[in-house]
């Protein structure tokens, strides 16, 4: 028997039709964005801030901050600072510090260790 040689076929199409796939798939997620988004603003709150570790940071801060007197809700009258509360955000922080130690960009390092620096300057002040 003869040796038959095997031909390669080269289909370029296909990158073409990838690349439309893409572009629709691209199209669809802006679109469900826009109804995610109409659908908040309907609940009365506008779109969520993007979940990333900076998020996570200021979401501690401002509870500690709040437990602590520093932050107040319109309205409200003000309240007795709980610094059991405002401890246990700041501990919180702490942790998340050392058990993400070599793990964070530079600047998410520095933007925590500022940010607990800040808070303790503030604990001891309305402890104090």
């Amino acid at each position: 028997m003869a040796e038959e040689e095997k031909k390669i076929i080269v289909d370029d199409d296909w990158k073409e039709e990838a690349k439309k796939d893409k572009e629709k798939l691209a199209e669809e997620e802006k679109v469900e964005e826009a109804k995610q988004e109409k659908a908040e603003q309907e609940k009365g709150h506008g779109p969520f801030p993007k979940g990333d570790f900076a998020a996570l940071v200021s979401l501690l801060t401002t509870q500690a901050f709040y437990a602590m007197g520093v932050l107040n809700v319109e309205g409200q009258d003000d309240r007795k600072p709980d610094l059991g509360l405002a401890k246990y955000n700041i501990d919180m922080l702490e942790t998340l510090e050392a058990k993400t130690k070599g793990n964070l960009t530079e600047q998410e390092e520095k933007v925590l260790s500022d940010t607990l620096s800040q808070l303790r300057m503030v604990y001891v002040q309305v402890a104090g």
